[in-house]
């Protein structure tokens, strides 16, 4: 997550980002069966994003973890297999992802 030159700092001194990512970490370390992933981007930069996306992607892949993202980011739905679209507090649609994207591929 790169974050070892920090690995001596209390989570008040971490910035909104690196907390992000230790949590996403620490997530990951319990090779949970299921994931909830609310905005996993949303206090990182456009590189971080995509390497945090990469490694969720990854990890789905690799382990068979289901995970669950709610994004505000309509790119990052180019990435999955399956995406339900939530409109006024009421499920719209569910569309199939046909050919799902690499984090890397995406662009937003």
């Amino acid at each position: 997550m790169g974050l070892g030159d920090r690995l001596d700092h209390f989570p008040s001194q971490l910035s909104g980002g690196q907390q992000q990512r230790v949590a996403i970490a620490r997530t990951l370390a319990k090779q949970p069966e299921l994931m909830l992933c609310d905005e996993p981007t949303g206090a990182l930069d456009h590189d971080t994003s995509i390497r945090v996306l990469e490694l969720i992607q990854d990890i789905c892949h690799k382990t068979g973890t289901t995970v669950v993202m709610i994004t505000h980011a309509p790119p990052i739905a180019q990435m999955t297999d399956r995406t339900a679209v939530i409109a006024d507090g009421r499920m719209k649609d569910i569309e199939i992802g046909e050919n799902p994207r690499n984090a890397r591929e995406i662009i937003w």
